[in-house]
């Protein structure tokens, strides 16, 4: 058994102690003007080594022991989808007597405009005068300017052009809505910095 005066002489032999830091420094290890420490690591940074061993051992009992559902990216899935299917079908309740007509009521067009702010106005500005999307304010209109027309860009997207289908994200009557407030609010309407015309005029 090793005395208190061996074991100082041991470190000693091992460890020099850094005057300016007071760092332990093990003598012989330098390499290209680095010395190497020998310094004790935080206690914060062994307890956080500790738990993450802790969380890691819990996760992978509850994974592959008890099989949580919460953690299986099959049942995650499932459930995702699951969600999808319901909020598609709360969107769509009650339009089965849905009529494709334009939305005059203040009402629906408060809406609309709530809808325009939110989705369209990134890729057409709030003033309709068009960013990436096109300028939605004059009466040139790339695939054309009926309500059916509107209807089928919203519902089934232009993907070529980088606009998604907003049909399983809006429920049939918010997008008549903004439909409605793009042909009553939006065209015709003069923006700060419109964008050059794109498509067929339509008079």
């Amino acid at each position: 058994m090793t005395t208190e005066n061996e074991n100082n002489k041991l470190n000693e032999d091992h460890y020099e102690i850094d005057t300016l830091t007071n760092d332990k420094l093990i003598k012989g290890h330098e390499y290209d003007g680095i010395q190497e420490l020998d310094n004790e690591l935080p206690s914060w940074w062994k307890w956080l080594f500790i738990l993450s061993i802790v969380f890691a051992a819990v996760y992978m009992i509850r994974l592959w022991v008890f099989r949580a559902d919460d953690l299986m990216q099959a049942k995650e899935f499932q459930t995702e989808m699951a969600d999808a299917s319901a909020r598609q079908a709360e969107n769509n309740a009650g339009e089965a007597d849905f009529e494709l007509v334009l939305l005059e009521d203040a009402g629906s067009l408060a809406s609309g405009k709530e809808t325009w702010d939110k989705i369209c106005a990134v890729c057409h500005l709030a003033d309709g005068g068009g960013l990436v999307g096109p300028n939605m304010t004059d009466n040139y209109w790339i695939h054309g300017n009926k309500l059916e027309d509107m209807w089928a860009v919203v519902e089934n997207g232009v993907l070529e052009k980088g606009m998604i289908s907003y049909k399983d994200q809006l429920s049939k009557q918010q997008r008549l809505e903004v439909i409605s407030f793009i042909k009553l609010e939006i065209v015709g309407s003069t923006p700060a910095n419109p964008k050059e015309p794109q498509g067929e005029l339509y008079e």
